[in-house]
C-alpha cells in the first residue's frame, strides 16, 4: 500500500474554495487535528453517529505525527454532496482501500485508504458487517426495512467482485445476519432474527464460497451477533440471548464438525482477537436495575478460559465501552466510548500491559477502528 500522506491544513483550504460545491447546511465541517500518542500504529476509527441524524464520521489518527484528525471525511471529498450518511457499522481496511458500512443509508462507501477519498460505493438494503477473501467481498444485509416485524424477511449475504467492482451475487442466509467470517473455502455468517423478536434466529449459516450457496446450517443460540476465527481454526461467536430468561453467551465451533465444540457464560459486547488471546468488553442491560453492567475479560484461545477480568486498568470514566481494537503489531489497546449517545463519545489507549496512556475526543457513538499496516 502507498505511504500514508496526510496534510489536512492543505486539503482545508482546498476545501473552502470548493465548498461552493454545497449549499447552505452542507458547507464542509472542516477537520480538528489534536496533539494525542495514541500509539505507534496508525488508523481511522468510525464514529456511528446517531439514528436518522446523518452524522456518521472518520476520524484519522497519524502516529507518525502523533495527531488525531476528528472527521475528515467531507474535507477529504470536497465535492461529494452531504457527509458519510447515517448509522456507520463496520469498517476495515483491504487492498488499500478503505470500506466503510453505512447501515442506515443503505450503502458502502469505498474510499482509497491513503487519502480517505472517494473511490465508489454500493447501494445494499440494511447492510451490516463486510468480510474479504482474495478478489471479493461479503457483505450481510437485513434485506428489509428497519424495525420489529414477525414477518421479516431472511437477510443475505451480498458478493462484490474486487477486479469489477460491482456486486455480482447474492446468498440468502437467516434472519437479520450480522457477523461473518471466512474460514478456508467457506463463509460463516451469524444469524440474529433481531427484527423477529421474540422469534429469535438461532443458526450460523455456512456458504460454499466457490458455487455461493448454503451448504450447511449450525444451531448455536438466539440472537447471534460477532463470529471471529482464533489463530487455532476455531470459530467464536457471541449469543444477545432473548434479553429475558435465556442469557447472553459465548459460543466455540469447530470448522473441521461445524458443531459447537464449546461455550462460556460470557457476556461478549465487542472482542478484538490478537495471537492466542482475545480482548472482549461486555455490556449487559439489567431490566431489573434499568443499568448496564460493564466488563473487560481476557481469554486464553488455547484453553478458553477468562485468564483476566481487569485487563486494562483506569477505567473510571469510560462511561459507555462501545468498540476495542489491539494492534496486531504493538499490541496497544484501544477503547471508544460512547458516553451518552448523543454528544461526542471518547476513545481511550493503553500499553500492551493496559495502562492507560491518553483518552481524545471523537465524533459521536464512536464504535470500529481500522489499522494501517505496512
Amino acid at each position: 500500500m502507498k505511504p500514508i500522506i496526510r496534510t489536512f491544513t492543505a486539503l482545508l483550504g482546498i476545501g473552502l474554495l470548493i465548498s461552493s460545491c454545497r449549499s447552505g447546511d452542507e458547507d464542509i465541517v472542516p477537520s480538528q487535528g489534536v496533539s494525542a500518542d495514541m500509539g505507534s500504529t496508525s488508523f481511522y476509527l468510525l464514529n456511528e453517529g446517531n439514528w436518522g441524524s446523518n452524522k456518521s464520521t472518520i476520524d484519522y489518527y497519524d502516529a507518525s505525527t502523533h495527531t488525531y484528525h476528528r472527521n475528515i471525511y467531507a474535507e477529504a471529498n470536497p465535492e461529494t454532496s452531504g457527509e458519510l450518511g447515517d448509522m456507520g457499522n463496520d469498517l476495515q481496511i483491504y487492498d488499500g482501500k478503505l470500506w466503510a458500512v453505512i447501515n442506515n443509508s443503505h450503502l458502502v462507501e469505498v474510499m482509497d485508504a491513503a487519502t480517505a477519498q472517494h473511490i465508489t460505493q454500493f447501494t445494499i438494503p440494511n447492510c451490516r458487517y463486510l468480510a474479504f477473501e482474495g478478489r471479493h467481498a461479503y457483505v450481510t444485509s437485513f434485506a428489509g426495512p428497519a424495525g420489529v416485524d414477525p414477518n421479516a424477511q431472511r437477510g443475505y449475504v451480498a458478493r462484490i467482485d474486487l477486479d469489477l467492482m460491482t456486486i455480482t451475487d447474492t446468498c440468502l442466509v437467516g434472519y437479520q445476519p450480522e457477523g461473518l467470517v471466512v474460514s478456508g473455502d467457506l463463509l460463516y455468517v451469524a444469524n440474529s432474527g433481531g427484527y423477529r423478536a421474540p422469534d429469535y434466529d438461532y443458526t450460523v449459516s455456512v456458504i460454499d464460497l466457490e458455487n455461493f450457496c448454503v451448504v450447511d446450517t449450525i444451531n448455536v443460540a438466539p440472537n447471534l451477533h460477532l463470529i471471529e476465527q482464533d489463530s487455532h481454526g476455531y470459530l467464536w461467536v457471541t449469543s444477545r440471548g432473548d434479553y429475558g430468561a435465556i442469557a447472553p453467551k459465548t459460543y466455540v465451533i469447530d470448522p473441521l464438525t461445524r458443531t459447537v465444540c464449546d461455550s462460556l457464560n460470557l457476556a461478549i459486547s465487542g472482542m478484538a482477537l490478537a495471537g492466542d488471546s482475545i480482548y472482549a468488553y461486555s455490556s449487559v442491560w439489567d431490566y431489573t436495575t434499568g443499568e448496564n453492567t460493564f466488563g473487560y475479560h481476557l481469554i486464553d484461545t488455547r484453553t478458553r478460559e477468562v485468564i483476566s477480568e481487569s485487563f486494562i486498568t483506569d477505567i473510571t470514566d469510560i462511561r459507555t465501552p462501545y468498540g476495542i481494537a489491539v494492534s496486531p503489531t504493538t499490541r496497544e489497546i484501544y477503547v471508544t466510548d460512547a458516553g451518552d449517545y448523543v454528544n461526542p463519545g471518547y476513545l481511550h489507549s493503553f500499553t500492551p500491559e493496559g495502562n492507560r496512556k491518553v483518552k481524545v475526543r471523537t465524533g459521536d457513538v464512536p464504535s470500529d477502528i481500522a489499522f494501517i499496516l505496512p
